[in-house]
């Protein structure tokens, strides 16, 4: 922590997180250490929100606080079960009940929501007791009394899988149904279909072997590849024969020498930003919402599905417009040129992630040569990312088999081909590239452009994770403060158990910062670009809806300058805001199937891998479903054991038995509770 002085503000301003049990932890920047608040200092301060605290007299080493104001709510609204009270001691918070009248509250599914919510007989909307409802908190200024609240909306019965994803997806502030004038504009545009004159100023890819790779329950497909081997470099041939077209960058480009091997590879995005206009209210509504949310049974779009999954969509065999990014590559996956702008495209084939993987291996598939020959270029491209310090970030992934309930009845690994590197691959070089172009551009007019930057990591953590690796016997070095990028990319290449790669994997990742959209460059650090944006994804991310206007306006010579610095600024804190709501959500609808999954499987026995340790019990995660609970350390009987936090593990005091992170155990389901959508184990 800094050094304090006399002169330290009694009052400060941060962000407060609440614990289950209701503890309060505020971080102060520059501060090392949070201020702890007790539960009855909290003065109705909610997880998330943005609070004035005042320091109490140091007690010990641990600074301790009290909410004096809150200064903004991270949030109003709540998800809950509807419940009578019929006795109040039971209550955290008195509720001030008079006399004869009944008491309706919410208990809320958020478990980091300490208290209740009282719900007045005039507020209920028409809902039942034991129905799943949305409530708003419209007032809460005693903090000995519990807050009141009124029912937005009825959601239906506790434990029906539609239910339980709606309270997942509403209570992050993504509702299923888009406002109706956005739906009615969406309806028009497609009605509307493909204009004559839509086609005008647009370089033509029609005739160029185009196709898309996606999921195979995708409906919305953003991006396209084009591919066609050049016999000779030639500007004309390259710019699409419209001077117009031309990029300042094929200007002075020196020819090939002869005989080198040279491709055209076109990166093709959905033009959304051709249908959304600025002031729309598909635009307010996709801005507002800032992404689409992809629970595991449900995808909840930014905009209407009759542009989404249809005209925006780069379906195979109808004509689509698109913005390109247009590169000439040789051999060696060197950029020889690079071409911006508006295209339609006619693409040829619907690939499956499945179905590229096997054209890349079998000779006689379809586009066999095309594939392999992008393949080859993607493996280079990321060997050479590596190279410049990107951290490997892939993670292992779970998909859930569903019957018509929706209820889980089989889980598998998704598995990420040589399919998948390749599409990522493409996607990354348009979005630094386009990024590198514009970035570029603007410094001589002082301009203004969203960016997608990736802070260094956290001293804190930094040494948390160094802490942790040196626990399992790496030799660690920080260089800076961070570890160096080869240094965590060996560790991760050389370890030969999976168990303890997933379990460092792990740890690298929750030692990173978050990726977030910001008009200020800092570079991406986990990607190792020093200009990174996202251009390739507009259906889904409205910040790429922002970038392909950017990209408009800088081809057309249209300087967009400072006085629009804050606009651009407060849109990029809301969309990093909405996406981690988003992925906030896909990670709880995950979790809830992985607890119902396994609340049908009482007693039976699993393999796990040990990915956490604490003084209170061991978190295990089953090795094929990823299923995460807990081993309480009060259910291990046959010794005492002490958790020795320096070398991350658990040891028996008498028989000395050890328990470390990636141990194999073999494992049962004791218990499941899907309210708190928690898993207790039992060894075995």
């Amino acid at each position: 922590m800094k050094k304090e002085s006399k002169k330290m503000p009694p009052k400060l301003e941060g962000i407060i997180s609440v614990s289950a049990k209701g503890t309060g932890y505020v971080k102060i920047e520059g501060y090392e250490d949070d201020i702890e608040i007790d539960f009855h200092d909290l003065n109705t301060a909610l997880h998330g929100d943005t609070v004035e605290v005042k320091l109490h007299a140091k007690k010990d080493k641990r600074l301790t606080g009290e909410i004096v104001k809150i200064i903004s709510r991270a949030k109003n609204n709540f998800v809950g079960v509807l419940e009578e009270e019929k006795n109040l001691e039971v209550l955290p918070l008195q509720r001030g009940k008079t006399s004869g009248s009944k008491i309706f509250f919410l208990k809320p599914d958020d478990t980091k929501m300490y208290t209740d919510i009282l719900i007045p007989e005039k507020m209920l909307s028409g809902a039942k007791i034991g129905q799943k409802v949305f409530v708003k908190i419209i007032s809460w200024s005693d903090p000995k009394k519990a807050p009141e609240g009124k029912v937005l909306k009825v959601l239906g019965k506790p434990g029906s899988n539609d239910v339980e994803m709606q309270a997942i997806a509403i209570e992050k502030g993504f509702d299923s149904n888009l406002a109706s004038q956005t739906e009615n504009e969406a309806k028009k545009i497609k009605e509307n279909g493909i204009q004559q004159k839509d086609y005008q100023n647009r370089r033509d890819f029609r005739q160029t072997l185009t196709f898309t790779i996606d999921p195979s329950d995708a409906k919305d497909f953003d991006d396209a590849i084009s591919f066609r081997k050049l016999s000779s470099f030639n500007k004309e041939e390259v710019g699409g024969g419209n001077p117009k077209n031309h990029h300042p960058a094929l200007k002075g480009t020196p020819p090939p020498q002869g005989g080198e091997e040279l491709y055209e590879i076109g990166v093709h995005i959905a033009d959304v930003s051709h249908y959304v206009k600025v002031g729309s209210a598909l635009d307010n509504e996709a801005r507002e919402r800032g992404t689409s949310v992809y629970l595991v049974d449900r995808t909840i779009p930014m905009l209407p599905e009759t542009l989404s999954n249809d005209l925006c969509s780069l379906v195979p065999n109808k004509d689509r417009l698109t913005m390109s990014a247009v590169f000439v590559i040789d051999k060696n996956a060197k950029v020889k040129s690079e071409w911006f702008g508006r295209t339609v495209i006619h693409s040829d084939k619907r690939f499956t992630y499945e179905e590229a993987e096997k054209s890349i291996n079998k000779i006689n598939a379809p586009f066999h040569l095309e594939l392999s020959i992008l393949n080859n270029l993607a493996k280079k491209m990321t060997k050479e990312r590596f190279a410049s310090g990107a951290i490997s970030l892939d993670q292992e992934e779970v998909k859930f088999v569903l019957d018509g309930k929706g209820t889980p009845i089989k889980v598998i690994k998704k598995e990420r081909g040589e399919s998948n590197k390749l599409i990522e691959e493409f996607m990354l070089l348009a979005n630094k590239k386009v990024a590198e172009v514009i970035s570029k551009g603007i410094k001589k007019d002082a301009g203004v452009f969203v960016y997608r930057v990736h802070d260094l990591p956290s001293k804190e953590k930094t040494e948390d994770l160094a802490f942790f690796l040196r626990s399992l016997g790496y030799k660690i070095s920080l260089q800076n403060g961070v570890i160096p990028a080869h240094e965590i990319n060996n560790i991760l290449k050389n370890l030969l158990d999976e168990n303890k790669k997933d379990t460092v994997h792990k740890a690298v990742i929750r030692s990173m910062a978050k990726a977030i959209y910001s008009t200020k460059n800092i570079g991406h650090y986990g990607l190792a670009f020093q200009y990174y944006t996202h251009f390739t994804s507009p259906i889904r991310r409205y910040p790429d809806i922002l970038v392909h206007r950017f990209l408009s306006d800088y081809l057309a010579g249209k300087k967009i300058g400072k006085e629009r610095l804050e606009e651009y600024e407060k849109i990029s804190r809301i969309s990093s805001d909405q996406e981690k709501r988003a992925s906030d959500a896909e990670r709880a609808s995950i979790k809830y199937k992985q607890v119902e999954y396994m609340s049908h499987r009482i007693g039976q026995t699993f393999t796990g891998i040990i990915n956490g340790l604490t003084d209170w019990g061991i978190y295990v995660e089953e090795k094929e479903t990823k299923c995460e609970g807990l081993i309480r350390l009060r259910d291990l009987a046959d010794d005492f054991y002490v958790f020795n936090e320096k070398k991350m593990e658990l040891v028996g005091q008498k028989k000395h038995k050890k328990y470390r992170l990636g141990d194999n155990l073999k494992i049962k389901v004791k218990t499941v509770d899907l309210e708190r959508k928690t898993i207790d184990y039992g060894l075995v």
